[in-house]
């Protein structure tokens, strides 16, 4: 392995991670999908607002995310209106991947780490979320109100990886990971690059968690009502968390980071 500076890098562990999937399969870490990158226009027509520039280029080359690709070519491909289409990938999106995390916190008391580094969306031929996987095996809470349960389907377990914490601050990080670094960020990027209109992908988002929170579809997790009734959110604060020396990797879990409050944008007042 070469450092920086084109010399080999001696006493430094490599690791390579394993792919478990096949060639043919098209899985997509949700963070790469929604980048925009220097990417030529779908069909000779821009696919994002034009102030999305490559810096340094002297074309000054449009930016595009490989979801805004996999949209606008949908588009073009059924004949619908982009906006129409993107909101649709969204609601997939919701229904192929949130649901099973929100499943597995209801039904198992696991809170997975699902940032959008950690999620792999697997998407179909025609470029629709068709399922999802979850990568990183250091990142979930088991949550203190399902120990018991836990211990009985795998004695020991969570002792040593310490990772059963607290009921509240499980919510605080679920709502992180899942809620606003994933979601939200997805719709984020879905309004930025002007594929849809935000406040439209809001509207969808609460009628799912609705479902996903009352009804004969609930799913047991407490998330989907917390992220309806509750005015102000915490949001991990990943800058002032190095500023402050913290390593999320050394001390008590609920220490570990800094987080700040801000206004949830699902909240109805």
């Amino acid at each position: 392995v070469d450092g920086p500076d084109g010399d080999p890098l001696r006493g430094v562990d490599v690791m390579i991670r394993h792919n478990p999937f096949p060639a043919a399969t098209d899985a997509a870490c949700l963070a790469g999908l929604v980048s925009p990158r220097p990417l030529p226009p779908v069909g000779g027509h821009p696919a994002q607002p034009s102030g999305l520039l490559a810096h340094g280029s002297q074309a000054q080359q449009p930016m595009r995310s490989r979801l805004s690709e996999l949209i606008t070519r949908l588009a073009q491909r059924t004949g619908r209106p982009r906006g129409t289409v993107a909101t649709e990938w969204f609601l997939r999106y919701l229904e192929r991947v949130v649901r099973p995390i929100l499943w597995l916190d209801g039904h198992a008391g696991v809170a997975l780490e699902a940032h959008q580094q950690n999620t792999v969306v697997l998407l179909d031929a025609e470029g629709w979320p068709n399922g999802g996987r979850y990568r990183d095996n250091q990142g979930y809470y088991f949550r203190d109100s399902h120990r018991e349960a836990l211990e009985r389907r795998l004695p020991g377990i969570g002792t040593e990886s310490d990772t059963f914490v607290p009921d509240d601050v499980t919510d605080e990080r679920f709502t992180y990971y899942l809620a606003i670094n994933n979601i939200l960020g997805l719709v984020g990027a879905l309004g930025s690059q002007g594929l849809a209109d935000e406040h439209l992908l809001l509207a969808a988002l609460r009628g799912f968690l609705t479902g996903a929170a009352h009804g004969p579809e609930a799913l047991g997790s407490g998330l989907p009502a917390l992220l309806l009734d509750t005015p102000v959110l915490r949001c991990k604060a990943n800058l002032l968390t190095r500023l402050h020396g913290l390593d999320e990797l050394v001390g008590p879990v609920d220490t570990q980071s800094v987080y700040v409050r801000f206004r949830n944008p699902l909240h109805s007042s």
